[in-house]
């Protein structure tokens, strides 16, 4: 599927900020299941100083400078990004030795002196968002029974999170714990995410959180609405093999849809958690008030054309 992808970020300032810096996680990455065909990133007011780098994740992070006053900023994000389904087995009909019970996975990882270094498990720690809770691992537990392959428990898992949180949009934002979002059981996409992740670590198992985009379909008969999408998030949990000859990998899980991610999905930026991937954070002197709208579009190429 060739999707076209605008994210859309302006920022109304008051009083005006005298200086900025800021950094955005913008840029969809290339992986298995998605080239990136092209990027560009406008900004307004233009940067005195503009660079991109990859972070220790792999993702493509830019930075730019405004060193000027300003009472409002602009950031403009474009991209198209081909991507394709990969068929898979359903996850009670894969063979063990590449989804073992999440015991097997987590003594695989754990550390042992001597072993070689699996860059996976830099995934099992705490980090910003994600604490380490005996409730996480109380919530998590009715999946994973004694001697269950991982996939199907981390399937369950997800499932229970779309069935038992509701999705508020009000209940939450950017800077609400993860433990908060869990014992309330409500929030966006990016709780449901987070409490997966929480879980999923608080057993010893690798996870990791991806930012990205859904591509929605609007009511029948009814145009796309530019604008009107947003960004999403989701959860990735590590899968090791039992075979000397065969490596693991990185399973995707979207607890908001229930779903495994598939070709209507664009990744955009891997980390422990959001506060790795925010679309765009800066520094700014001035500025002590200001109003934020954010517009996401997600649409086929074909549809483009039309």
């Amino acid at each position: 599927m060739l999707l076209n992808i605008t994210h859309e970020t302006h920022y109304d300032y008051l009083p005006a900020v005298k200086t900025a810096q800021h950094m955005a996680h913008l840029m969809p990455r290339n992986t298995a299941t998605q080239t990136l065909i092209r990027h560009t990133l406008q900004i307004n007011p233009e940067p005195a100083e503009q660079s991109a780098a990859t972070d220790v994740f792999g993702n493509t992070r830019s930075f730019f400078s405004l060193p000027s006053s300003h009472d409002s900023l602009t950031v403009v994000a474009d991209s198209r990004v081909q991507t394709q389904a990969v068929a898979s087995e359903p996850p009670d009909a894969e063979p063990s030795s590449t989804n073992p019970t999440w015991e097997q996975a987590r003594e695989r990882l754990r550390y042992q002196r001597n072993n070689a270094y699996k860059a996976a498990t830099e995934f099992c720690f705490v980090s910003p968002y994600i604490p380490r809770h005996e409730n996480f691992v109380a919530y998590a537990l009715p999946s994973f029974t004694p001697g269950r392959p991982l996939l199907q428990a981390a399937h369950d898992l997800m499932q229970r999170i779309h069935t038992d949180f509701a999705y508020e949009s009000q209940a939450t934002d950017v800077s609400t714990p993860t433990l908060q979002a869990l014992a309330m059981r409500k929030g966006v996409c990016q709780d449901f995410a987070h409490v997966m992740v929480a879980c999923l670590r608080a057993l010893g198992l690798p996870a990791r959180y991806v930012s990205g985009y859904l591509l929605t379909q609007p009511p029948p008969g009814q145009p796309r609405l530019i604008g009107s999408d947003a960004s999403h998030a989701w959860a990735s949990v590590y899968v090791p093999s039992l075979t000397p000859e065969k490596t693991g990998r990185w399973h995707d899980l979207d607890p908001t849809n229930n779903r495994a991610p598939a070709d209507d999905y664009v990744t955009l930026a891997i980390g422990r958690d959001y506060s790795d991937v925010s679309p765009l954070r800066g520094v700014i002197h001035g500025g002590a008030s200001h109003i934020l709208k954010v517009a996401v579009t997600v649409a086929p190429v074909e549809e483009n054309r039309a």
